[in-house]
């Protein structure tokens, strides 16, 4: 099933599978979203550091173009002498790295009727071989000519009008394409995918959600049950498990050294958590899968029955710490985990935002949140002419302490930069009932500030005390991810439009640049003919001008873009 390298067949540009297990050490390229299956956004460069940061100044930069901006939520790939990026309504671009001119454009053609759940955003592309791949908000995938941008495979992966769609980058791990769904606010089943990156075949399929069955596939693509995801209505009671979310909207990480790629399940569908008593199994976890066959290894939720929107989608970190290898997860519902990357125990649990309601912490013997019941929205049955249940002020809001906003791990300084948001949210269910393609919540809800001074703040925290070490405030909610570097720097945009260097042992800005529109997404590095580069995309959107409530007023004077800007060293 697995594909190697040599098979693959030789290619002055392929990228091979020792390329991608290389990738966070070969400085000259980033071929994976997270700079590295292990989503560390660790590189060792250091041309550019604590001492050079304030001659760092733009080499080029280059615009999306056309009137569709939006949220611009994309990490750049650097390969053979061109970038690849892609940008809002499912577009990809290849650029040359010495001049920034475009070199082509792939505009996928969408239909009327998607629906994106946060905006038309897209996350990244994988490399592999001399392909380029990504998928699109009307959930298919598309396979490119690194070269010529033409089309070499696409396939459809669900149905778009029952609100599937595709926004994470994929994850290329032992030589198969992983991926994941969005959905998980339309009573989709959140599953993971493995494919033939040359073709695009369909090799395995599991659903994350309990009850559903898993398949293989034969050459022929003839399905193969390969056995039920849990045991029916374990933890689903009824029905609710057949349009039950948990969508794997983040996409995942791999870890060569343990064999095992990880992968974040959203939240449970409905929002209405008194329509579905149990674990809900496995939504709002992080599930540890087998690539060659897509059996699960292990698994650890996060939020059992989660009643907020919880996501457990965000990304898990491999990393190593006193001779283990662990993964760290800053979790939508506030609190970060430190677990066991081979066998999912939890060996840490700590808050990485000032103010929880929904739990009074995590205990380490059991796993299991100390659950504050009256931090749950109450039982629509049980209100006013059943229309209504208790509204309750819940902190995190439902967008989260974290969201799609990628942290970084430095194992030099040995912390995690998380980019972390302070807000809380006024939440009530309500009754509700599943229609294809329909919100499928039974929720309302209203997100406020928690404090006048500010929303966002990127935080150090150190894995092993769970102390947060150093933290830089932000007016807006931070919404574009991490990246750190041998340089001792940590690279971050903020909605305001900056991207900004800190220094990554004390937090001192050392650096920003006003980049015209948002930042909402990560920042890059590589190095090429002796000179370090940076790289990032700037466009405000996403979610939170569409979902934010009174957030979203504060922040309403933003300006929208779409451009990705390079930049290097003064001189070189």
């Amino acid at each position: 099933m697995l594909l190697g390298a040599t098979a693959l067949g030789a290619h002055g540009a392929s990228v091979t599978n020792a390329m991608v297990d290389n990738d966070a050490k070969d400085t000259a390229d980033v071929l994976s979203f997270g700079m590295g299956t292990q989503g560390q956004r660790y590189s060792p460069l250091n041309q550019i550091n604590t001492a050079t940061v304030a001659r760092l100044v733009p080499a080029w930069s280059f615009s999306f173009g056309g009137e569709k901006q939006r949220g611009q939520e994309s990490q750049p790939l650097i390969h053979n002498g061109k970038m690849f990026v892609t940008a809002s309504y499912s577009r990809l671009f290849a650029i040359d790295l010495k001049t920034g001119n475009k070199l082509w454009k792939y505009e996928h053609r969408l239909p009327e009727g998607i629906m994106p759940c946060c905006d038309v955003v897209n996350r990244g592309a994988a490399l592999y071989d001399n392909l380029v791949i990504f998928g699109t908000l009307d959930a298919q995938l598309v396979a490119l000519d690194q070269e010529t941008g033409k089309v070499v495979w696409k396939e459809k992966v669900d149905d778009y009008a029952a609100g599937y769609s595709m926004t994470a980058a994929p994850l290329i791990a032992k030589g198969v394409l992983l991926t994941g769904v969005s959905g998980g606010e339309f009573g989709v089943v959140g599953r993971v995918e493995a494919r033939n990156p040359k073709t695009g075949d369909l090799l395995w399929s599991r659903p994350m959600v309990e009850g559903h069955m898993g398949h293989r596939y034969d050459k022929d693509g003839n399905a193969i049950e390969t056995g039920v995801t849990g045991t029916v209505n374990k933890t689903w009671p009824g029905d609710l498990w057949k349009t039950g979310g948990a969508s794997t909207w983040m996409g995942g990480t791999y870890d060569a050294s343990t064999g095992l790629a990880y992968f974040g399940t959203g939240n449970p569908a409905p929002w209405n958590s008194h329509l579905r008593p149990g674990d809900n199994l496995y939504s709002s976890s992080t599930v540890a899968l087998d690539p060659e066959t897509g059996a699960i290894k292990w698994h650890y939720q996060n939020t059992p029955n989660d009643a907020w929107d919880f996501d457990g989608a965000n990304e898990f970190v491999t990393f190593d710490m006193d001779g283990r290898r662990l993964g760290g997860k800053a979790d939508r519902n506030g609190f970060f985990y430190v677990v066991d990357a081979k066998n999912g125990k939890l060996e840490n649990a700590f808050p990485f935002v000032k103010k929880i309601t929904w739990a009074s912490g995590i205990d380490l013997k059991t796993g299991r949140p100390k659950f504050i019941e009256a931090g749950r929205p109450g039982d629509p049955t049980k209100g006013a002419e059943g229309k209504k249940g208790t509204s309750v002020f819940a902190a995190p809001a439902f967008l989260g302490a974290k969201n799609q906003m990628p942290m970084a791990y430095s194992p030099q300084t040995k912390l995690f930069y998380v980019p972390a948001n302070e807000w809380g949210m006024e939440i009530w269910n309500e009754p509700i009932t599943y229609k294809k393609g329909g919100a499928f919540l039974g929720a309302g809800f209203t997100i406020k500030p928690l404090f006048d001074d500010y929303i966002g703040a990127l935080r150090a925290v150190d894995p092993k005390t769970g102390k947060i070490v150093w933290e830089a405030k932000n007016t807006a909610p931070l919404w574009g991810g991490a990246m750190t570097t041998g340089g001792n720097l940590v690279f971050y945009g903020t909605p305001e439009g900056y991207l900004k260097a800190l220094d990554a042992r004390t937090g001192k800005e050392l650096w920003k640049f006003q980049t015209g529109s948002g930042v909402v997404a990560p920042p890059v590095t590589w190095q090429e003919g002796g000179t370090q580069y940076v790289a990032v995309v700037s466009g405000w959107g996403g979610a939170v001008p569409l979902w934010g409530g009174e957030v979203a007023k504060k922040v309403n004077f933003l300006e929208q873009g779409g451009s990705v800007w390079v930049f290097k060293l003064a001189g070189k």
